[in-house]
């Protein structure tokens, strides 16, 4: 696999080897001992799925008291997938990423503890699957606003997105609850 930095710290962009034939193709989503080599040394202990529509904005999530790293990919379809850093302390505090992730290009996007997550179906459906590194805990989980003009996410909208009342209802940076730390068993797994 090949393993792509951005600018934000800790988010890589990951392109697994795809093998290819007449009859289709094969790649490894996840194995850890190679990801350990590149290192990457997240223990995942919950896997989602979720399916939506073209325009279904889903985001910007994370979990304040529960981080969760994320390790993203589409399925089926297409989608412009964000993440947000949080961590204060961070060189890149408040700053966004985003990519294409789709079934054509197998890409995945690892998104560390203490970044907000999201993304834009941008095909007619997606079908868009992740690891978490802990479970899901409804109690620590914020949002962040998806288009909070502080932040400028500079989304390949076509017309106004489906949006959650929880998605519509999210925070701005300015009022948002962030990460203090980055030290042990705090965001930052890198």
């Amino acid at each position: 696999m090949n393993v792509l930095e951005t600018p934000l710290v800790g988010v890589l962009v990951i392109e697994p080897r795809v093998f290819e034939d007449q009859r289709g193709f094969f790649l490894e989503t996840y194995q850890q001992t190679r990801f350990s080599e590149a290192g990457i040394d997240i223990a995942f202990v919950q896997d989602n799925w979720s399916h939506s529509t073209r325009g279904t904005l889903r985001g910007l999530h994370y979990q304040l008291s529960r981080p969760q790293a994320k390790l993203v990919q589409v399925v089926t379809g297409s989608v412009f997938d964000v993440a947000v850093d949080l961590r204060r302390e961070s060189p890149s505090f408040g700053q966004w990423y985003g990519t294409t992730l789709s079934q054509e290009n197998h890409r995945q996007l690892l998104i560390p503890r203490g970044c907000a997550h999201g993304f834009l179906v941008t095909s007619d459906s997606a079908d868009f699957q992740y690891k978490c590194s802990d479970i899901y805990h409804p109690e620590s989980e914020r949002t962040l606003l998806w288009n909070d003009p502080d932040i400028g996410i500079e989304w390949p909208l076509q017309c106004d997105p489906i949006l959650s009342a929880k998605d519509r209802a999210g925070l701005p940076l300015a009022r948002a609850e962030c990460f203090e730390t980055t030290g042990p068993g705090v965001p930052g797994d890198a």
